[in-house]
């Protein structure tokens, strides 16, 4: 059962324009209430270990719970809903603080309180 917080490998698709794309690790930011119900379609965030410094991105380093191979960053900016057949693989969890960072960013975003 998926977790908030999971790294999931995710066919993300064609990308147009500046989008992410393609196969990427990606962070489940779905509510777990939500995730408890099986939705068949969840909210994540791709992560990238391209570095760009934006305030939009977390920064997330690699660990035994996460399983990230290098430095990485989610991309808060290019959240999205997803079909759950487009997760590929589970990898790890970024864990509670990582995630509150995260939805934080996310509710920075879009303008609500965390």
């Amino acid at each position: 059962m998926l977790q908030s917080g999971d790294i999931v490998d995710i066919d993300l698709g064609v990308p147009e324009g500046r989008e992410a794309g393609f196969r990427h690790p990606a962070v489940v930011v779905t509510a777990q209430r939500i995730l408890d119900a099986e939705p068949s379609v969840l909210q994540v965030v791709p992560v990238t270990t391209t570095l760009r410094g934006f305030h939009s991105e977390v920064e997330i380093e690699p660990d035994e719970t996460n399983l990230l191979e290098a430095v990485s960053a989610a991309q808060c900016q290019h959240i999205r809903s997803v079909a759950r057949q487009r997760i590929l693989a589970g990898r790890g969890n970024v864990g509670v603080v990582a995630l509150s960072q995260i939805r934080d960013v996310i509710a920075t975003i879009l303008d609500v309180d965390s």
